[in-house]
């Protein structure tokens, strides 16, 4: 499952069983940092269908970091750019943002990725792109390395895009907290990548991918409320309301989950896609809620409890 060879440019996905879907492009002509914002990775999960919640909290809940309150103004990867009053705040909101749920097995929050928590981050999307292609333990801290160049390069662009991280702990709480997934996403066209995949969404439109969960936690709901948590966040953050995703056409149970959790198709690989071998993909669109307020979201959420 590679694009084309003369490209030097793999286009890849992993295994649908794995319950995801993920692609890395490289590009070796490049001079580093060897992933870029062209080169974007993308994966696309489905997991067990699930209620949620989302809320801003005034402090963030236990995690495997210090759980004082954090700045990504701090942060060492953001850049020196100028942030307008608008982004700063975006990044204030973000800082906040907490997305919490509780599972049969234990208890999920999610919130936006930190700078100690990047080597985690890139070890686990590392870990799952190396996992689908069957590669050689040898290459897995080189891919380590690639995966935290893209990483960095895509922090240098918050509060327009953005990595979240979920955490999981079990309900007797003696296995500690684990990292349980990670996803990314795209607020607008400042955020998007530039080359993205086929077929191309709208490029001012909120986009999600890059999404994984730890192999030893799948099959638990955390791929959907990763996917859940997104959209939460999109719906406070977006100006733009029409969210887009990409799904393979092999795969029949993740395509199923997303038009379940309301995304249409909107457009379909050419079968000339094959001759770059690689796999067709449908364009998938939702358009999410707009709510005035956390308040009316969560009320939201109740009535659909009541009528399910």
């Amino acid at each position: 499952m590679a694009a084309a060879a003369a490209a030097l440019s793999p286009f890849l996905y992993l295994d649908p069983s794995q319950r995801q879907h993920f692609h890395i492009h490289l590009n070796p002509t490049k001079t580093p940092p060897f992933l870029s914002s062209r080169n974007p990775l993308l994966s696309l999960q489905r997991l067990h269908q699930c209620n949620c919640r989302c809320s801003f909290p005034s402090s963030s809940p236990n995690s495997v970091t210090p759980s004082q309150y954090y700045s990504f103004l701090d942060d060492p990867f953001r850049g020196s750019r100028f942030l307008s009053n608008e982004e700063l705040e975006k990044l204030k909101a973000l800082e906040s943002f907490v997305y919490l749920q509780e599972l049969e097995s234990g208890s999920l929050w999610v919130r936006v990725m930190r700078n100690e928590e990047m080597d985690l981050t890139a070890g686990l999307l590392a870990e799952s792109f190396a996992e689908s292609m069957l590669m050689p333990l040898g290459y897995g801290a080189l891919l380590r390395f690639l995966v935290k160049q893209y990483l960095i390069e895509r922090r240098a662009v918050m509060p327009h895009a953005v990595t979240l991280v979920g955490f999981y702990r079990d309900k007797g709480g003696e296995k500690g907290i684990d990292l349980a997934g990670t996803v990314e996403v795209c607020f607008d066209k400042r955020g998007a990548n530039a080359s993205p995949p086929t077929p191309i969404p709208p490029k001012n439109s909120p986009y999600i991918c890059n999404m994984t969960v730890t192999k030893q936690l799948r099959r638990r709901g955390i791929g959907w409320h990763l996917l859940k948590a997104s959209e939460e966040l999109l719906s406070q953050m977006a100006s733009t309301k029409e969210v887009y995703l990409h799904c393979r056409m092999i795969d029949e149970a993740p395509f199923n989950m997303y038009i379940k959790a309301g995304y249409n198709v909107v457009q379909t690989d050419s079968v000339l896609i094959l001759l770059t071998f690689q796999r067709r993909k449908h364009l998938m669109c939702k358009k999410l809620p707009v709510y005035n307020s956390l308040y009316e979201s969560d009320m939201s959420e109740s009535g659909e409890e009541l009528l399910s």
